[in-house]
């Protein structure tokens, strides 16, 4: 099936859209860890042009989700307990700290909006086995974390947490999909949001260290048996 429902001339969002469909399938797995990624094919199957997919592939390589190498092509990027653990040490030193950023220069809207996102995230069920209830709860857990920091003034930062947010969803999506391990964080994500909009810096930046570690640590568990470290 067509990723494109119609080919308006002139409309901007075939590549978009196009990003979005192979972003969808890297990171859960529709595309395997490591594959080649065969253009041509590519292009025949999501029934659109070589500009907008290699568009949209650039997008990708620059989010850190697939790799480009000169003279053997585009590869998805491949995974591995070390990746993981690099992941988790970038996401230790940036998030904390645009959330004191945020903390910092953040208003009333703001701290309306956490606390919304956090209603929100902790009204929405995770059923394991249901793709749409769990679909759902990455969507309002990715916002809840966002809206978090999203007042941090440094759009570079922004750029960067994104990317990282997405190789940290490809182990949680591949390998959390068919098992039952899940942490309940409710309690956990309650005291971030309560600390961020009392501006409480040190300790929301504390709680939140904890949280990305424990998932962190979690998600390692689960993976490290298929997915042993890199030797030294």
């Amino acid at each position: 099936m067509s990723v494109l429902s119609a080919k308006s001339a002139g409309k901007p969002t075939i590549a978009g859209q196009v990003e979005a469909q192979l972003r969808h399938d890297i990171l859960h797995g529709v595309l395997a860890p490591g594959s080649k990624l065969n253009l041509d094919k590519l292009r025949t199957s999501m029934d659109v042009g070589l500009s907008p997919l290699r568009e949209a592939v650039t997008r990708l390589v620059t989010e850190g989700l697939i790799e480009a190498e000169a003279q053997r092509g585009y590869t998805v990027t491949p995974i591995s307990v070390a990746n993981l653990d690099e992941v988790c040490a970038l996401r230790l030193e940036l998030e904390p700290y645009a959330l004191r950023k945020s903390i910092e220069k953040g208003g009333l809207d703001w701290e309306a909006a956490v606390m919304g996102a956090l209603y929100r995230l902790n009204r929405t069920d995770r059923i394991p086995g249901d793709p749409l209830s769990l679909a759902n709860w990455e969507a309002a857990n990715n916002a809840f974390h966002f809206t978090l920091i999203e007042h941090c003034g440094m759009p570079l930062l922004i750029k960067m947490y994104k990317s990282l947010v997405s190789m940290n969803d490809r182990y949680r999506h591949i390998y959390l999909k068919a098992v039952a391990v899940q942490r309940d964080v409710i309690d956990e994500h309650t005291a971030i949001a309560h600390a961020a909009v009392e501006r409480r810096p040190d300790d929301a930046a504390a709680l939140l260290t904890r949280h990305i570690e424990r998932s962190t640590n979690n998600l390692r568990r689960l993976i490290s048996a298929d997915l042993p470290a890199a030797p030294l």
